[in-house]
């Protein structure tokens, strides 16, 4: 299996990230769960695409298999170039850690430290500098500079937030996958954690794949998929908040 310290750099032409023929399955026989059915699906560099679905459409299973989180039954999943079937462990986590940020729904902070440890932590795993001008500007961005020395629990749960995102862009990732990031978030909190993913698409060319049940969400998107029984059923470009509740309920997800 490949190392990624053997795989050259992404080609500035290749998708942030594309499966092809995915499959996903649990147990077996009449136990048998196909959470993810044969998806074949592309995400473009510097755009930001929204999942939808039911419970159990298979989103936050796409999401993990493209991010080398869970391996698929079947099908491969490529991030730029990289097939990440190939990798082994090693090869996986350097992946994750160098070119993939995550935002998650909990947050995932680590409470013994400070927001800005956290924020810095993907650079200290890797024994890289960490770029200051890069550093001042998310945080200047995401209104936390004042907020660096405290740990997670003296921090709202909006300031939580974007720490994390913060440690997601850290490393100037190929991709960042954001699972219901908006999830635990008041209305505001909400409108300004999007806004900066957004911001991030437009200014400086993150590519951005986010899991979501809100459609207000989902409109701050330059594409929403939705997603059914394991299949892709539906895309909706330049969404709405009221296109995308139009499709959710004709989809009947």
């Amino acid at each position: 299996m490949t190392r990624t310290d053997d795989v050259p750099a992404t080609r500035s032409d290749a998708p942030a990230a594309h499966s092809v023929d995915l499959h996903k399955t649990y147990g077996t026989g009449q136990a048998t769960v196909h959470a993810l059915a044969g998806i074949t699906v592309t995400f473009d560099r510097g755009r930001f695409t929204a999942v939808m679905g039911p419970s159990g459409s298979g989103k936050s299973t796409l999401m993990h298999c493209m991010a080398g989180l869970d391996r698929p039954t079947s099908g491969h999943t490529f991030v730029g170039d990289l097939d990440v079937g190939s990798l082994d462990d090693h090869g996986l986590t350097r992946m994750r850690r160098d070119r993939i940020g995550f935002v998650f729904q909990s947050f995932n902070l680590v409470p013994t430290l400070s927001a800005g440890e956290n924020i810095t932590l993907p650079i200290d795993l890797a024994g890289k500098k960490v770029d200051k001008d890069w550093f001042d500007y998310l945080v200047g961005q995401l209104g936390i500079a004042d907020r660096l020395q405290h740990r997670p629990s003296e921090m709202s749960g909006g300031q939580q937030q974007r720490t994390a995102c913060a440690r997601a862009l850290i490393n100037r990732p190929d991709l960042i996958f954001a699972d219901e990031p908006t999830g635990n978030l008041d209305s505001n909190s909400s409108a300004e954690m999007l806004s900066f993913l957004r911001r991030s698409v437009d200014e400086f060319g993150q590519s951005i794949v986010m899991v979501t049940h809100d459609p207000r969400g989902a409109s701050y998107a330059d594409r929403v998929l939705f997603l059914a029984d394991g299949n892709v059923v539906d895309e909706l470009t330049a969404p709405t908040p009221d296109s995308v509740l139009e499709r959710v309920r004709m989809l009947g997800t």
